[in-house]
């Protein structure tokens, strides 16, 4: 019998790869500090969950693996002369991963969703650029009256107040992606559980087991499936970095987005180039419920903070992968000026007699200690930063008291405006622009853990919003920070971040970027 060479050839190499595992499925463990709150991007507010999210579903843009924006969800689109008009190009093959059509209702419906106060979503304030959002969001407008539109099945438009340079970056967060209307009406607050959920991204929910993993499958109804490499990705929560080490070191896990920083030195001689540390644009600050007596007192405010010696911090606490913050905006945003606290270079010893002397005067003393606690999420590098606060302002007559929750648990103590004296938080830019973090400082805005409120500092992001003219825009912000940051402490910021993460050798695609973004669509595993 005759035999076709080229096929024995390639039947014969087909079985052996099968025989030794080369078409088995590709796996990535990823290490995530915490589990998610929530699967619902309308209802999300923590970079924890951003990570999930954004392989789950795809915004109208996205960032790719250098955190640059790109077409996502939607393939192209224009703008208006006058810079407050978008429409967008839906993708002709975008599919929700249960095979239907993603549509320009489902943008109109979820757009709508976010900004009803029903929803009760912390990003809500993401859309205020946006026609009537800001007034549907207070109730004084219904949310049929947002400022966006379905002109045809694969046609989004959006009306702005006034241009917005952020926007299109603004795209690629989780809070401004869509859901599929159909999903979320047949199954309501269900719809983010396994086997319900939907989603437009590059991978699709199949598990969610709390405090052990969420895993996602490949999302074969993708437009880019074809060059998503990764087959499957198990997003496991690391509070404890430590152990993460230990279970990177192992294997179990192929990165892990923190390390405990005090191990710095051994980390770096055990795995060498595969710690990452560099610039990241985000601020790590502790913020002080306002409305709370004595905390209402920014004087007060001050001392504590002059007290804290951010250097220590910096150095000895976070093995300098971390940079001394005196503002909240961090450096190195084009066209703006920060505003620092007017202590920002003078000494610590000078820092310290002035708290002292503002203590005196508001009456606290041995004889009348003040007495603060702090609240942080689980992470030996929150609790090292906690405790060493604490030595620090012992010496001052501040008796300070420490409360660790876990991180799902923390953060939805602070968004729901529980009480508390003093809270850890840090803010990651979600766009490369200070309007981001000043809007934390906002009346009313939901991750306004302090709610800190203040006329002046709201007209001024009001009147930033409204400017045509770019310089005139970051002048107005920057006033803002002067007034609700340096002169109000509405947070208390302690460090600019920096990224320090632990990534395999295996791992191919992976880009240091000062967002410190990592979709796995753009990764490879050997």
């Amino acid at each position: 019998m005759r035999v076709n060479y080229k096929s024995w050839l390639i039947g014969t190499t087909m079985l052996v790869m099968s025989a030794t595992g080369a078409f088995a499925e590709v796996v990535f463990n990823r290490g995530n500090s915490a589990d998610p709150e929530s699967l619902d991007p309308h209802k999300t507010s923590t970079v924890y969950e951003a990570n999930i999210l954004r392989d789950l579903f795809s915004g109208l843009t996205v960032q790719d693996a250098k955190a640059e924006i790109i077409p996502g969800a939607a393939e192209s689109w224009t703008m208006s002369p006058d810079g407050k008009t978008y429409t967008f190009k839906l993708r002709a093959d975008g599919k929700w991963s249960d095979g239907s059509p993603v549509t320009a209702d489902d943008f109109v419906f979820s757009w709508r969703r976010l900004v009803d106060p029903a929803t009760a979503a912390e990003y809500a304030y993401m859309l205020s650029p946006v026609v009537n959002a800001d007034a549907i969001n207070k109730g004084e407008k219904k949310p049929e009256e947002l400022g966006v539109k379905a002109i045809d099945p694969l046609t989004f438009e959006v009306t702005l107040n006034a241009p917005t340079p952020y926007f299109l970056e603004m795209l690629s967060h989780q809070s401004t992606y869509a859901v599929s209307k159909a999903n979320v009406e047949k199954f309501g607050a269900d719809f983010i559980k396994p086997g319900n959920l939907v989603s437009n991204g590059a991978y699709m929910l199949a598990e969610f087991v709390p405090n052990d993993h969420v895993k996602a499958v490949k999302n074969p109804n993708f437009y880019d499936a074809a060059n998503v490499k990764i087959d499957v990705v198990n997003y496991i929560p690391t509070e404890d970095r430590s152990t993460a080490m230990k279970r990177f070191e192992a294997g179990e896990l192929d990165s892990n987005d923190d390390i405990p920083t005090e191990q710095l030195a051994d980390l770096k001689a055990k795995f060498g180039d595969q710690v990452r540390i560099g610039p990241y644009l985000g601020t790590y600050y502790y913020v002080f419920k306002t409305p709370k007596d004595p905390w209402s007192n920014a004087k007060l405010r001050h001392a504590i903070s002059m007290a804290i010696d951010r250097d220590y911090l910096a150095e000895k606490v976070w093995q300098n992968t971390m940079i001394p913050a005196y503002s909240f905006v961090p450096p190195g945003i084009g066209g703006y000026e920060t505003k620092t606290t007017d202590y920002a270079e003078t000494s610590q010893l000078d820092r310290e007699d002035a708290a002292k002397k503002i203590l005196a005067e508001l009456g606290y003393g041995p004889d009348k200690p003040l007495k603060l606690e702090i609240r942080y999420n689980t992470s030996e590098n929150h609790k090292n930063t906690a405790v060493a606060i604490q030595e620090q302002l012992k010496p001052l007559g501040i008796e300070v008291t420490l409360l660790n929750t876990d991180t799902k648990t923390h953060y939805a103590h602070l968004e729901n405006h529980g009480d508390f004296d003093v809270a850890r938080a840090g803010w990651i830019a979600d766009y490369k622009d200070p309007e981001n973090f000043l809007a934390l400082c906002k009346s009313g805005t939901g991750n306004n853990y302090g709610e800190y409120s203040n006329r002046e500092y709201d007209d001024l992001l009001a009147a930033a919003a409204a400017s045509a003219d770019p310089a005139e825009r970051m002048k107005k912000l920057s006033e803002a920070e002067a007034i609700g940051v340096a002169r109000d402490l509405c947070v208390m910021p302690l460090l600019y971040y920096g990224f320090h993460t632990v990534v395999s050798d295996k791992l191919k695609g992976w880009e240091d970027n000062v967002m410190d973004v990592h979709p796995t669509r753009f990764l490879s595993k050997e």
